[in-house]
């Protein structure tokens, strides 16, 4: 079981993750399920590799059952249209906030596999997505919930 890194100050969370080079080394083919009984121990739907103390770009993600690896991830698009959706963080356990996402996005990333892939999302799975890729940039939801707060983008 992996360690989940928590606090909003701890460097390797504020870092902009290092691209994985080889998504089927050894170290990758162990670590993937080792970060998925991690998320799941937690009771999470996402886990980025710097919220156990790696700093690569790899995020595993379960919706309805399924896992989803997704290795040096990239949104390429997003829509306009957004929502704004109560966000809880593994890496800040007990705080949610309300943060706006694009209700669209498409993603390029590698597979376990190694192959280049393409993923159009929306719904729970795009917000996901979105929070997971932040991870890999360094921004947590507290950041983003600050940034868009001054940027007025919540009704009062």
């Amino acid at each position: 079981m992996l360690t989940i890194v928590t606090g909003e100050e701890t460097e390797i969370l504020r870092k902009k993750a290092a691209k994985v080079k080889d998504p089927t080394s050894e170290e990758m083919k162990t670590l993937i399920p080792e970060m998925v009984r991690t998320m799941r121990k937690a009771e999470g739907v996402g886990l980025a590799a710097p919220q156990v103390g790696l700093s690569i770009r790899l995020c595993v993600i379960e919706q309805g059952g399924a896992i989803s690896v997704f290795f040096n991830p990239k949104i390429t698009s997003m829509s306009k249209e957004t929502t704004i959706s109560e966000e809880g963080c593994l890496s800040l356990p007990g705080e949610f906030f309300p943060i706006v996402r694009s209700e669209k996005i498409t993603v390029r990333y590698d597979d376990a596999a190694g192959n280049p892939q393409k993923l159009k999302a929306d719904g729970f799975l795009a917000i996901v997505l979105q929070h997971e890729i932040d991870h890999l940039e360094g921004i947590l939801i507290i950041n983003r919930f600050r940034e868009q707060r001054k940027k007025h983008l919540y009704a009062l």
